[in-house]
């Protein structure tokens, strides 16, 4: 038996103010390369106020990236690539600001950096050559586990997966929850319940361990508090726990693995340009018959928090839109063996996933 070897985050800064230590964070760093940082920020927060504190160098490239309504690509990672060495050289480092389609950009730049061709060609698990430069990662939402993950998400002209190697993961996070005192309320949200979904598919299934359970019961606990305690709700108290939640969530599935509604997820979102969190929701509500327990919860809170969710999206997909979508969705074994089993494939059938889909 092969047991898992996963690497975590070298360092976490935790607390409240906690983003005004960046410079100091990333001082010794400088030094290395061609001397100077990347810093990748969502642009919604361009001309806003944490844009005044983004404590950059005037040597530094300050990106500010639009990832409403779509994921990060292959071809964009690709490009800002080839820009940055093209005007700079190697950089010191690369820091991401912004939610986890940010935290995805920075960690797959960081590695793309250093290794040659196209980020198609290391879709998979361990197909880095080369480990990336010093990647810094601060949330600005919580929920995605992003911050956390051995994987940057990318979707590609034939798939929708991640750079996945131990080299992915952030040498540094930021933890500082005054940073998603912004987010809107729905959003809020449905990046909350990403970390709630990974955490009840991480325990659902055959990969599960004592390591995976620790952290996803724990995350468990703490969604439940932000989301169905009598103080539930996008308060300063619950955005310091849902950070914790964020991190413990995005643990568990890194020692365990997601299932079936992350797997459908995926097959929404490559066809559809369906952002992630959101995308859960939609699946999850549908899916009571495969996670009673979860799903109870999980409307409980749909209920409490007035999220209303969109039925009958199906009536729209011909047969050959669901074709694709399943064929995505069937692409991604580990989750459908993890979810049902060593005999997932006589259960997750393309016909199968195609009726999963017909339901939402």
């Amino acid at each position: 038996m092969t047991h898992k070897n996963f690497k975590n985050i070298d360092k976490v800064t935790y607390g409240r103010g906690s983003f005004a230590q960046l410079s100091e964070t990333i001082a010794p760093i400088r030094k290395e390369n061609k001397q100077y940082f990347v810093f990748v920020v969502d642009n919604y927060f361009k001309g806003k106020d944490l844009s005044a504190k983004l404590q950059n160098k005037p040597e530094d490239l300050v990106y500010y990236v639009d990832v409403d309504p779509y994921e990060p690509t292959t071809h964009q990672i690709d490009a800002l690539r080839d820009e940055i060495l093209a005007k700079k050289g190697l950089p010191s480092g690369v820091i991401g600001i912004g939610g986890g389609s940010i935290m995805d950009i920075a960690k797959a730049l960081s590695l793309m950096l250093t290794n040659e061709g196209s980020s198609t060609l290391y879709q998979g698990l361990n197909l880095i050559k080369n480990p990336g430069i010093y990647h810094l990662g601060v949330p600005t939402i919580s929920g995605t586990g992003a911050e956390v993950s051995m994987t940057a998400v990318l979707t590609g002209p034939e798939k929708k997966l991640g750079l996945k190697c131990d080299w992915t993961v952030f040498n540094q996070v930021i933890l500082d929850p005054e940073l998603i005192a912004t987010v809107p309320t729905d959003w809020w949200f449905y990046t909350g319940m990403d970390t709630y979904i990974h955490c009840i598919e991480s325990h659902n299934g055959i990969r599960n361990n004592a390591f995976s359970l620790a952290y996803g019961d724990q995350a468990l606990h703490l969604c439940r508090e932000v989301y169905l305690n009598e103080k539930a709700g996008q308060t300063p108290e619950n955005n310091d726990i849902l950070m914790v939640a964020s991190l413990m969530g995005g643990l568990s599935l890194t020692y365990s693995e997601v299932g079936v509604c992350h797997a459908l997820s995926y097959g929404l979102s490559k066809i559809h340009g369906t952002r992630h969190c959101y995308a859960n929701c939609v699946i999850f509500q549908h899916l009571g018959d495969i996670y009673p327990q979860g799903h109870s919860e999980f409307m409980q809170m749909i209920k409490k928090h007035k999220i209303e969710l969109p039925q009958n999206l199906s009536k729209d997909w011909d047969e050959a839109t669901l074709d694709k979508m399943a064929m995505v969705s069937y692409n991604l074994p580990f989750m459908w063996n993890h979810a049902f089993g060593d005999n997932y494939k006589e259960i997750a059938t393309l016909d199968y996933i195609k009726d999963l889909f017909r339901c939402l």
